[in-house]
């Protein structure tokens, strides 16, 4: 919930140190699409030309993307791998991964990551959840609160508890070395890391 403002702020932070009207971004693992959609009122409001690209590998999800970004000009969604996206080397300005490396260990999350310092010009972006005992037992009451959909009462508590604490996500942007992460708290119980690669 909100997730999307915390990317908004970092790409916000990232435009202001550039001159440039336009970017393009790969959104790996977007799901059903709503981040790009948010991105793409986010630089039109600020007459920014954007090229937004939602990469999914599962094809249910492509269809939810579809239905989500119709009508929205500059998303282009694509299926495909994370781990290996069909791009070539320095093809975009920036890679975010929303709520996406949870699903992995920390040495394939590495491996994605210096997979994709290759694909971005200017930074990658991730938005992730937060391991803590208060996130999981606030998702676990929320979701008996607010949706009778069983899955996702067993899919969100799970999500906290294969994710990382603060400490180890540092560790695992520090391990990958692919140049320094800004990694910043958000709430609630999410981090934003920015790593800013300069090409």
């Amino acid at each position: 919930m909100g997730n999307y403002q915390h990317v908004l702020r970092g790409l916000a932070r990232l435009q202001g140190e550039h001159e440039s009207r336009h970017f393009s971004l790969l959104d790996v693992g977007t799901g059903s699409g709503d981040i790009p959609v948010r991105l793409v009122r986010w630089a039109e409001d600020r007459q920014l030309s954007t090229q937004i690209i939602a990469l999914e590998y599962q094809a249910v999800s492509i269809a939810q993307a579809a239905l989500q970004t119709h009508g929205s000009d500059g998303i282009f969604l694509i299926r495909g791998d994370g781990a290996t996206p069909p791009f070539r080397p320095a093809s975009v300005d920036y890679v975010l991964a929303s709520q996406f490396l949870n699903h992995f260990s920390e040495e394939a999350i590495i491996a994605l990551l210096r997979s994709w310092a290759g694909l971005a010009r200017r930074a990658i972006i991730i938005s992730d959840l937060v391991r803590h005992p208060f996130a999981y037992y606030g998702i676990r009451l929320l979701t008996r609160l607010c949706t009778r959909n069983v899955m996702t009462r067993v899919d969100a508590p799970l999500s906290v508890t294969r994710a990382f604490t603060m400490g180890e996500w540092r560790e695992i942007f520090q391990r990958a070395d692919i140049g320094a992460f800004d990694v910043r708290w958000a709430f609630p119980f999410r981090m934003l890391a920015i790593g800013s690669l300069g090409k």
